[in-house]
């Protein structure tokens, strides 16, 4: 990471500005307590992405202030596209070579405000009461910053790009600050809510139709002789090269990637968030076949990334069991809804999940590329085309 602090003044009224800091050693005694919305903008977590970021990523933390007053937390990610030697193995077609020369030449160094590892509003929170208006102007204006720093670097920014929003968000940066950008809609967040009369797993498979009370049952027949078991920091650090095999193997297989975690990620998560971050392991024998992880973020259960044996998985339907475990644990902890974020679409809306439309703001560094972002970025976004199901009665 650069090692650099910047503070500017907005001249809006009352004086808005911005710290930009490179170490969470840095951040205000108070971060964490701003971080009401959502946990990915804590303290710990930012130490998660300190300590175990991917290793084409940095990511830096920068603070809202009204005169000395913190009011505004918020996270940005440089991508160098470059260092990756794949974008994502599953597709072979001409317009996936494309967009490989697209992203290679024209694409390849992106700044994210937001977080390109979650779905959702992650990118920033504010103290209730804060001028929103003013505290999006501080924040384009630190965005600005950075990309002036990178530069200084020897690093130009091709593509900026603040994600993930809903309809109603995203109408905050409706302002002449971001009248070049290109609002773009992504693949939906797949978010399952959890029925208040729903108190068991029973109770959920009871509200499925026949069809899907089948494809449960079926799916559970599947899978039995694997064992899920909770792993715990010292099982997961002896179990830390299988582990990272079991990701690799679905994340290469992505269509589409930006970064690859780094073999700690996973021990790193669970060091410093306990039984906040959960790591299920599957198992046939004392053979590790596939995981998944689960993060608890206040009411909300948010999925996290997972892990398998591709052969075994297709004979046992090994991740739509995942899928059901996810749930059935939600529901039993009394969460309100399960993040399921925007893969797989198709089978995630098998189990319950619906989709929501995220919304994101996209702009090149050339000015002459704007104008035909739009057409460009169906070349930068992966196009998914799935049929939403409703299992239940």
């Amino acid at each position: 990471m650069f090692n650099f602090e910047k503070t500017s003044l907005i001249n809006l009224n009352t004086a808005y500005s911005f710290k930009i800091y490179n170490s969470t050693t840095e951040l205000p005694s108070n971060w964490s307590d701003l971080a009401t919305s959502t946990i990915f903008l804590s303290l710990n977590y930012l130490q998660v992405l300190e300590q175990s970021s991917p290793s084409n990523m940095i990511c830096h933390f920068i603070g809202l202030f009204e005169n000395e007053n913190l009011i505004g937390i918020a996270v940005s990610q440089f991508l160098d596209l470059n260092k990756l030697e794949s974008f994502g193995e599953r597709d072979k077609c001409i317009k996936t070579t494309v967009r490989n020369i697209v992203f290679r030449n024209f694409a390849s160094q992106v700044l994210v405000i937001g977080n390109n590892m979650l779905t959702g509003q992650n990118s920033y929170s504010l103290l209730e009461g804060t001028n929103e208006k003013k505290a999006v102007q501080t924040l384009h204006a630190a965005t600005v910053e950075l990309k002036k720093i990178f530069k200084s670097k020897g690093i130009t920014i091709h593509i900026t790009t603040y994600k993930d929003f809903s309809k109603e968000e995203i109408q905050k940066f409706s302002l002449p600050e971001f009248k070049n950008e290109y609002q773009f809609s992504t693949q939906p967040n797949m978010i399952f809510s959890i029925s208040d009369h729903w108190k068991t797993e029973q109770d959920y498979i009871d509200s499925l139709s026949k069809k899907y009370r089948d494809q449960y049952k079926r799916a559970r027949k599947k899978a039995s002789g694997i064992e899920k078991r909770k792993l715990s920091l010292e099982e997961i650090i002896v179990r830390e090269d299988v582990i990272y095999d079991l990701y690799f193997h679905v994340a290469k297989n992505a269509p589409f990637n930006t970064f690859f975690l780094p073999r700690n990620h996973f021990r790193v998560f669970k060091e410093i968030f306990h039984d906040k971050f959960l790591f299920y392991g599957y198992f046939i024998g004392d053979k590790l076949i596939g995981f998944n992880t689960l993060i608890k973020n206040g009411e909300v259960m948010d999925t996290y990334f997972l892990g398998y044996d591709d052969t075994i998985q297709r004979e046992h339907m090994l991740y739509l069991n995942m899928l059901y475990d996810m749930v059935a644990y939600s529901i039993n902890k009394n969460f309100n809804e399960i993040i399921f974020a925007r893969t797989a679409l198709e089978i995630k809306s098998s189990v319950g999940a619906k989709p929501v439309k995220m919304y994101g703001l996209i702009s090149h560094s050339n000015s002459l590329v704007n104008p035909y972002m739009s057409k460009i970025f169906k070349y930068l976004e992966p196009e998914s085309i799935w049929q939403e199901r409703n299992p239940f009665k």
